[in-house]
């Protein structure tokens, strides 16, 4: 269910409520039209995201959280602040650091 790169940037960047595609791929940026596409069907299909098609010229769509989408914003939220706490000791023991003399 998360094993693609986009799931949980497409949830949280509808945290707000309702939202168009175009103004989704807005938002988050770097995501080419189709793979936001794909995201989205694969987020209704799994009953995370609801589609709403408005019978207007031209067509308008909205996709919004089900209350099953909401709750998923509970531990992306807990991602991103664990994320903010521990980054630097992640990235300090995968790379280095820049004050380690050189060696040679």
């Amino acid at each position: 269910m998360f094993g693609n790169t986009w799931t949980m940037v497409v949830v949280y960047a509808l945290r707000e409520g309702p939202s168009r595609p175009g103004l989704l791929r807005a938002a988050i940026g770097g995501i080419s039209q189709k793979v936001l596409t794909e995201t989205l069907r694969r987020l209704e299909g799994d009953g995370l995201v609801s589609r709403r098609r408005y019978a207007e010229a031209p067509p308008r769509v909205e996709y919004e959280l089900t209350e099953a989408g909401r709750d998923l914003l509970v531990p992306i939220e807990a991602l991103g602040e664990w994320t903010d706490r521990h980054a630097d000791t992640v990235l300090t023991a995968r790379y280095g650091t820049d004050d380690q003399p050189a060696s040679g």
